[in-house]
């Protein structure tokens, strides 16, 4: 599956839950997702993202990651992903999707009595803020890119961007 409708899938399923666990639960999805993308744009992509996406594919927030519990049980929905269909689409939603992430990880924390899960959330924030610092130096890399290519003579402007 094309890594956008993978991220719409997560935007989703993030918007609808309900439960602690289940915001949680999505949280490592993303990240994994985020994860999986990563890799697949250090293989794939454009040559001036490798070094970052390769970062981007490292990044696990603390002692969860991708073995958390919670992803065990449903499974990751990022093993599903069959490539990226356009750089900086996919880049640009993914970076949405952390940011939600981020926000519905901070009501969490701040609604719970539990230290356990406080502390889960507060691990899962960093993965994601840590993700989405990657995420968003990319797309300045992409910007970059654009701006310093010739005009395309076709379309009077820079040329459109390549994988």
């Amino acid at each position: 599956m094309e890594a956008e409708r993978l991220i719409a899938t997560g935007r989703h399923a993030l918007a609808e839950s309900r439960v602690a666990l289940d915001i949680v639960a999505e949280a490592w999805q993303a990240q994994a997702l985020a994860q999986a993308i990563g890799s697949h744009l250090a293989l794939c992509g454009p040559m001036e993202l490798r070094t970052e996406a390769r970062g981007l594919s490292e990044t696990v927030g603390g002692r969860g990651g991708v073995d958390h519990p919670v992803l065990r049980t449903g499974g990751l929905r990022a093993a599903q992903l069959t490539g990226v269909g356009d750089a900086r689409t996919a880049l640009t939603a993914l970076g949405a999707l952390l940011g939600e992430v981020g926000i519905a990880l901070v009501g969490v924390a701040c609604a719970t009595d539990e230290e356990g899960l406080y502390w889960q959330c507060i691990e899962a924030i960093d993965a994601a803020d840590e993700a989405g610092d990657r995420v968003r130096a990319m797309l300045r890399r992409l910007a970059v890119r654009d701006r310093d290519r010739p005009p395309d003579p076709a379309r009077g402007r820079a040329g459109p961007a390549s994988r």
